[in-house]
Formats: structure tokens, sequence, C-alpha cells
């Protein structure tokens, strides 16, 4: 049984964002103090990446644990009540992120996936950030 009623639970769902989130603030804002510039939301790449670098065919999508199933992670918890609906949403946001990450490689991309758990120590993943961009 859900500890919240229906009305807040449905209230709670409602504030939670696609776009401008924290953690993709968070990334921004540490991409842009390393001097690195890009554009937002690509419409017109598969999966419409966070953030994206067009001269270097570099995306950059940042996950929420939760949402994105980070495996291992302890964010990635499932809900005990309506698991029935849970379950397959869960799977269908799987399928369709591995889906933009192929699309994005056969259209010659590289793709990086920055977990919403890696925020947690920004100078590791500030290396890793700047790996993958001056590659």
């Amino acid at each position: 049984m859900d500890r919240i009623s229906i009305e807040e639970r449905s209230r709670q769902m409602s504030l939670v964002r696609s776009k401008d989130t924290k953690p993709e603030l968070r990334v921004r804002k540490l991409l842009f103090s390393m001097k690195f510039r890009y554009r937002l939301h690509a419409k017109d790449l598969p999966g419409k990446p966070d953030l994206v670098f067009r001269s270097q065919k570099k995306a950059i999508f940042v996950h929420g644990c939760f949402w994105h199933r980070h495996a291992g992670c302890s964010k990635a918890t499932t809900p005990l009540s309506r698991t029935e609906y849970w379950l397959p949403k869960f799977a269908k946001t799987l399928e369709r992120d591995q889906e933009s990450l192929e699309k994005l490689h056969a259209m010659g991309w590289q793709a990086l996936v920055v977990w919403e758990c890696e925020l947690k120590n920004m100078d590791v993943l500030a290396t890793r950030l700047r790996a993958f961009l001056n590659d």
C-alpha cells in the first residue's frame, strides 16, 4: 500500500520535469565552468540528448537513476504499490533509451550517459566528461 494518498502522489508526479532538471543543470554548470559550450535538447536527434556538441558529434544524456533504472543503484527502487503499472513503464523507458543510443551510434555520434548518483563526486565526473569530450 502506498504511504500517501493518490492525490498527493499525482501532485508529486506532476512536478517531475523532463528537461532542466537539477542534475542536468549541475552538469551544464560544470561543463560551462570547464569552458565547454553546447546546445540543449536537440529535437532532431534520437532521444533528444540533454547536451549536444555538434562539431564533435557527441551527445550527453543526464539520467535520473529512478526513472532510467540505473543498475545497482540504491535510487533505482521499484514502488511497492501498482507494480503492474510501474514495471511496464520502466521496461519501456529502458527500451527507448537503448534505441536512442543505437540510433545515435548508427548516425556516427558518440553518446555518454551521466547518472544522477554520479553527481556526488563532481571531480570524478569532471574527469569523465573531459575524457569523453577531448577524445
